[in-house]
């Protein structure tokens, strides 16, 4: 288990561009990228959900929607909402069932968030991924933005997979198992260089979220 923080991210990066000119070619044109992060709460794990399959300007939307109707976003007030309600906040049916799940294991003890910092690695992704609706995808993601585990790689993340391809040169059918192999020549960083091929995507769309 290995952690990243503002004191080391920019080092982490130029080790990687070190190693890898292309890598080294997207901080030379869009510079270093943010260091990401989120709080490790209940309310996070809803938007991370939200962000499931979906894009990130739709998955704030339900967020701020559902932040606007019932203030704190707690398990507690979330298990009040009525399905009509988390309708309006553009839940989908399949989300209102994992967004009450989540909830319910909170409030009933099955499921500690504060605990989940102390699990290394793979245990962190056993406990996550018992919970309905928390994939290896949301597990990454949670790994990589709230905890900062340096060495993560979603090939479930379409715009982490497309960057890759347009940042190696790689053909469009290229598969996830040779998208795998490229990524392991950035272990035990691989996290730094998603956020590295994130900034390129997201600078070369002009994306604001």
């Amino acid at each position: 288990m290995r952690n990243f923080s503002s004191a080391d991210f920019t080092a982490l990066c130029d080790r990687l561009a070190e190693k890898d000119k292309d890598l080294h070619k997207v901080i030379l044109q869009f510079g270093y990228p943010p260091l990401w992060g989120r709080s490790a709460s209940f309310a996070t794990l809803i938007h991370i959900i939200l962000e499931q399959q979906v894009s990130l300007a739709s998955a704030k939307a339900a967020f701020l929607k559902l932040e606007a109707f019932v203030g704190a976003i707690t398990p507690e007030n979330v298990l009040a909402m009525t399905d009509e309600q988390m309708k309006a906040c553009y839940f989908s049916r399949q989300k209102m069932v994992y967004a009450r799940h989540l909830a319910a294991a909170i409030m009933q003890g099955e499921f500690n968030l504060e605990s989940l910092a102390e699990l290394e690695d793979d245990d962190l992704r056993t406990t996550m991924k018992k919970l309905k609706g928390i994939g290896d995808w949301t597990t990454d993601v949670f790994m990589m933005m709230v905890l900062h585990r340096c060495d993560c790689f979603p090939t479930g993340d379409i715009a982490l997979v497309k960057s890759t391809k347009e940042v190696k040169n790689l053909p469009a059918d290229t598969g996830k198992a040779a998208i795998l192999a490229i990524a392991d020549d950035w272990r035990p960083y691989r996290t730094i260089a998603a956020f590295i091929l994130w900034h390129a995507y997201i600078k070369k769309r002009n994306i604001i979220f």
